[in-house]
């Protein structure tokens, strides 16, 4: 067997080539089109810096059925969307902030009492400064 011949069998071997682009690109391709389908979707990576076991913890976690549920509900707790109440955004017109801490919304809410129009609360923004009342202020609120 000639040199020429061994080379021409190892170029046939393997699965016949579908296209014409190389493996990367083809990847890279892949890739890209898996991300248009994720954004249309409305989904987006959240890249976070997390020690090692807390990082497999919360890989596995997100596997679970009901996770996305459970992670929106302890969201919901822990931090407010100002948008969504609007006394709350009167209360921060000075800031340029989208989200605070719910403990930092109580205590907007309670200095700034005199600036809130109760007549004016919305059902939703009630029942927000009624939950952090009862976990901030004992019930109460001081403004």
């Amino acid at each position: 067997m000639t040199t020429t011949s061994t080379h021409a069998k190892r170029a046939s071997a393997g699965r016949p080539r579908t296209s014409n682009l190389s493996r990367a690109e083809q990847l890279r391709l892949a890739k890209q089109t898996q991300r248009a389908r994720e954004a249309h979707a409305g989904q987006t990576e959240a890249r976070l810096k997390l020690p090692g076991a807390l990082a497999k913890r919360l890989m596995f976690a997100s596997r679970q059925p009901g996770f996305l549920d459970a992670l929106k509900q302890m969201l919901d707790t822990e931090t407010i969307e100002v948008d969504r109440y609007p006394q709350l955004k009167l209360l921060c017109w000075n800031r340029r902030t989208r989200f605070l801490i719910a403990e930092d919304a109580w205590s907007l809410y309670e200095r700034n009492w005199r600036f809130v129009e109760a007549d004016r609360l919305e059902p939703m923004e009630q029942r927000l400064i009624a939950m952090l009342s009862a976990r901030f202020g004992g019930g109460v609120l001081h403004g």
